[in-house]
């Protein structure tokens, strides 16, 4: 067995668990789930230089950004005294996918032995990863479809927040009222908060609705891209709320298409690749399910009509074949075109894609894709922005200005 710190189940009653802040809002009631189930659980949020400064010392800078930072933000969390070492674990969430952040948990472990060796590192998958069987964390079906619940919930509020924080007349408005419907949610999913989704959808629906809003349209730009620079302020440097400063209207794919697309992914690699296994039916089964409660979100927005639903993953799936096989899934895969297309033919014609500095998935399929997507959709407006600890926060906002200038003019304004 491999030398590290396991979390045992004895630890479940004495360790506090830092979870590094990719989804704002979704991990926030990810958290209360844990939490239910008996764990204590907490979201790392420091957004200082000190995060890329340990995760320099700890990682090589070629390696990819998003472990940079997860890395940088546990070790600095580790070294600032809050916590105690001897009575702290780490969550690092994994999708087991062909990409370098499968192999992030080795980094961390490794950057962990010297300092602090006693500190275990949880591996947050659904596919199997871990196998130790001292290993005290355990994931069981009620408690991932609660989990699944909080994401899909979290997407509602996301998207939701968006609309409105564009638009609204009373500064902070907004705000209020997702941090009313976390607080309420998160005990909501600790009793039967996913039996009865509809009910919650209307409810966020008819609050949200209440905020006093502008009338005067925004330009809508889309965020693609890697999955952790795509959701997270710390990676993307508070991109969401650059754009509203600019008086423009964020479009946020929600984290349900890409659990949709990880699961799909293993039903095409039975079917393309010949790698049917045992589980295939079972991924077959959470993605059918998945799906219908999409389309239930999708249904009841449309019915509601004040606020713009998420894409069919249906439609987007089948419409990316177009540019692109499905058999391409190495990281974010055919998911980056698909996002971009199904924004550009919704009417959200200008895109940027958040990416890595050298992340492969993004560079090959995400710019290789660009000039196919515009071939169908002319006005198409992409940019790619790539974020690393050498990239200045100044070129990169200059660069989305410029693609905003270019938005403002299609459109008339000076």
């Amino acid at each position: 067995m491999e030398d590290h710190a396991i979390f045992t189940r004895e630890m479940k009653d004495t360790h506090t668990i830092l979870i590094p802040n990719m989804l704002p809002i979704q991990f926030r009631l990810l958290i209360s789930v844990f939490e239910f189930y008996g764990y204590h659980c907490e979201l790392l949020e420091s957004e200082s230089r000190t995060v890329v400064e340990e995760g320099l010392k700890n990682v090589h800078n070629d390696t990819c950004y998003p472990a940079l930072l997860v890395i940088g933000q546990f070790m600095e969390a580790l070294k600032s005294g809050k916590y105690d070492p001897n009575r702290t674990a780490l969550m690092l969430p994994q999708t087991g996918g062909g990409c370098r952040a499968s192999n992030y948990i080795h980094l961390l472990r490794k950057c962990l032995k010297d300092t602090f060796p006693q500190v275990p590192v949880i591996s947050l998958n659904f596919v199997g990863l871990e196998k130790d069987p001292r290993n005290g964390w355990q994931l069981t079906m009620p408690m991932i479809i609660r989990a699944i619940y909080s994401i899909i919930y979290g997407d509602m509020l996301m998207t939701l927040y968006n609309q409105c924080r564009s638009y609204e007349l009373i500064k902070g408005s907004s705000k209020k009222v997702l941090d009313k419907w976390i607080r309420y949610m998160s005990k909501e999913l600790r009793k039967n908060g996913y039996t009865n989704t509809t009910k919650y959808y209307k409810l966020m629906l008819a609050d949200f609705a209440k905020i006093e809003r502008s009338s005067i349209p925004r330009i809508k730009v889309g965020i693609v891209g890697e999955i952790y620079v795509k959701y997270s302020p710390l990676a993307n440097n508070h991109l969401e709320d650059f754009l509203i400063s600019e008086g423009c209207e964020p479009v946020v794919p929600s984290m349900l298409e890409f659990i949709l697309y990880w699961s799909i992914n293993k039903v095409n690699d039975a079917r393309i690749y010949g790698k049917y296994t045992a589980a295939t039916p079972v991924y077959h089964m959470i993605y059918k399910m998945f799906l219908a409660e999409q389309k239930r979100v999708i249904r009841t927005m449309k019915e509601h009509s004040t606020f713009t639903p998420p894409h069919d993953f249906e439609k987007l799936r089948a419409s990316v074949t177009r540019y692109i096989g499905q058999g391409v899934n190495m990281g974010e895969g055919w998911l980056i075109p698909a996002e971009m297309g199904a924004l550009a033919e919704s009417g959200t014609e200008n895109i940027i894609c958040t990416q890595p500095f050298g992340c492969l998935p993004n560079h090959i399929i995400a710019k290789g894709m660009s000039r196919a997507i515009k071939e169908y959709y002319p006005d198409a407006n992409i940019v790619a922005i790539d974020y690393d600890p050498g990239a200045t926060r100044v070129n990169q906002e200059n660069r989305i200005k410029l693609m905003l200038a270019n938005a403002r003019a299609k459109r008339g304004e000076v």
